[in-house]
């Protein structure tokens, strides 16, 4: 929201207008990247099923979801959200660095598990991170939501891990995490669209 002076004041009307707006952007905003990835993921997860028709399928419904998620969110007419945001002081910054700290760690990881020969850890690592991510998301976007995501998706990195750990291919580990992981961005997609 736009700081006011002290010769400038906002009148209470113009600022939860504004907060309003504030609010319906950045749940917009944060439907469409998490509708993305939650694309991204599916995407991953479906180059790793046995079945071509089976991994189409998924493709198909993947984008169908992406895109029915995002007219949610931005479409006319929605009622206002229950609840406004309440955005910590310099959000923007921690925000912007929180997401600088985990592409370079996906990167570490990627680097890592390929340089040990292991790169069947990639997919697990990364959901691992993105996990991670989100557990200070939740508190700079004020979006309890993230909370739930960053579980969730560390449960999934979880599951891979040992999935890798039994023997499992590849193949296996990249589809369950991949779909698991797409599965979790989309419930926080749906949800912030039409929660708030």
């Amino acid at each position: 929201m736009t700081p006011t002076t002290p010769s400038t004041p906002s009148s209470p009307s113009t600022a939860d207008a504004e907060c309003a707006a504030l609010t319906r952007n950045l749940r917009r905003r944060g439907t469409l990247v998490l509708s993305v990835f939650a694309l991204v993921w599916a995407f991953a997860g479906a180059s790793g099923m046995a079945s071509s028709t089976a991994a189409l399928a998924v493709e198909i419904a993947a984008g169908t979801l992406t895109v029915a998620a995002i007219v949610l969110a931005y479409r006319k007419g929605a009622a206002p959200s229950p609840r406004m945001v309440s955005l910590p002081d310099n959000w923007a910054r921690g925000v912007g660095i929180v997401n600088v700290v985990e592409v370079v760690a996906i990167f570490a990881v990627i680097a890592a598990s390929n340089a040990s020969g292991h790169p069947s850890f990639i997919p697990a690592g990364i959901a691992l991170v993105v996990g991670l991510h989100f557990f200070p998301l939740a508190g700079l976007y004020d979006q309890w939501q993230y909370k739930g995501a960053a579980v969730l998706l560390t449960v999934a990195a979880v599951v891979g891990f040992g999935l890798i750990a039994v023997g499992l291919s590849s193949e296996t580990v990249r589809a369950v995490v991949g779909l698991a992981a797409a599965v979790v961005l989309w419930a926080s997609a749906y949800h912030v669209a039409v929660k708030g």
